[in-house]
């Protein structure tokens, strides 16, 4: 029976252990969304991890839904993630970069006094959608979101676009491959909820329709990465940045049978509401696993032995944490040898410096 201490092939690429580092935002990135020598540590101090997943990384400057989260669309950004990579790789390390579009979940003070965009322009629970800015004073704070502009047809086109060139940047930068952030609110997972999503186009009404976006993303990336190293994350259930649906069911259902066709290295389940207390992971596997014969890694809430009955069972093949490798670096091997976890310091998440970010104690 399998356990998270095994080895596992991910398409051609080797992992150690069945251990993934969620895509954590910690807005640490300096001037410019530039990553930097800080960044570089953080990562290659969690390299044991059998696959790091980056960040959420903007693909452009209309993204942005947390102040100092890096980009992957300038020179600058593409030279400070070849540190980040790597030191991983030095380190023995493999990462992928998480791309990432925030569409409606923008301020105009971020985005530099542009409107944020969206597929319909919806915005009637504006107050609802978390963005975070760094004031002067050094403190993280939450500021109101902007409403939102519709994207035209030719927009959409051209943002699907924006993720190519993000994949290419990511490859020069030197990323083993890529995850599609479709989850948690942002755009794509905007497009696919048939409550933000009322566009008239072929981008919208069907339930194909507004997965044309997430597939037209997927198939731009492969051009640049083999599908083998393309993932996708999602999160079918979540409230978070309220991209709700009525139409779950068969939304990832069809999306499931799409990663399916097109063979993706994995689709991430992102089961945020199990951080509340109201896991669904198991709703979640009971529309994906039947239609996705690829790789799942589970994630949300769960503990080291959650996590190896879910690999044990066969129902995932890898499984991610955050919070865990957070707070513990060095996550594998001290759940192997028995060790205690170190405690997560929740006030230095956000844009602390080295404070809650690369101080945590390794073991001897």
């Amino acid at each position: 029976m399998a356990g998270m201490f095994d080895e596992f092939a991910l398409g051609d690429l080797s992992l150690p252990n069945r251990f993934v580092m969620a895509p954590l935002t910690r807005a640490r990135a300096g001037a410019g969304d530039v990553p930097n020598e800080l960044m570089a540590q953080y990562y290659a101090q969690r390299a044991e991890a059998g696959l790091l997943i980056s960040e959420a990384t903007n693909v452009s400057a209309m993204s942005r839904p947390f102040d100092r989260a890096p980009g992957l669309y300038t020179q600058a950004q593409v030279e400070g993630w070849e540190q980040v990579t790597a030191r991983v790789h030095d380190a023995g390390g493999r990462i992928f970069a998480q791309l990432w579009h925030g569409g409606r979940v923008g301020a105009m003070g971020l985005l530099d006094w542009r409107q944020p965009v969206s597929p319909s322009g919806f915005n009637d629970d504006v107050d609802s959608l978390h963005v975070w800015g760094l004031l002067d004073n050094g403190n993280y704070v939450r500021v109101n979101a902007t409403p939102s502009r519709a994207l035209s047809t030719e927009e959409v086109r051209a943002t699907v676009q924006e993720y190519r060139q993000a994949a290419l940047n990511a490859r020069t930068a030197g990323f083993d491959g890529v995850e599609i952030h479709a989850a948690n609110g942002y755009l794509p997972h905007q497009f696919l909820s048939a409550r933000v999503n009322r566009r008239t186009d072929e981008y919208g009404g069907s339930v194909a329709n507004r997965a044309r976006f997430l597939a037209e993303i997927v198939d731009a990336v492969s051009e640049v990465f083999p599908l083998s190293r393309v993932g996708v994350r999602i999160s079918p259930y979540t409230s978070y940045n309220n991209a709700l649906d009525d139409q779950v069911e068969p939304m990832y259902a069809h999306v499931s049978s799409f990663f399916d066709s097109r063979k993706v290295a994995y689709v991430h389940i992102a089961d945020v509401n199990g951080w509340y207390g109201a896991p669904d992971m198991a709703k979640i596997l009971e529309i994906v696993r039947p239609r996705f014969s690829g790789v799942l890694i589970a994630n949300g809430g769960l503990t080291f032995d959650t996590a190896n009955a879910l690999v044990g069972d066969r129902q995932v093949e890898l499984v991610s944490f955050g919070r865990h490798f957070i707070a513990n670096p060095d996550l594998v091997s001290r759940l192997k040898s028995g060790a205690a976890l170190n405690a997560l310091q929740e006030q230095n998440l956000y844009a602390r410096g080295e404070a809650g970010y690369t101080d945590y104690p390794r073991l001897a």
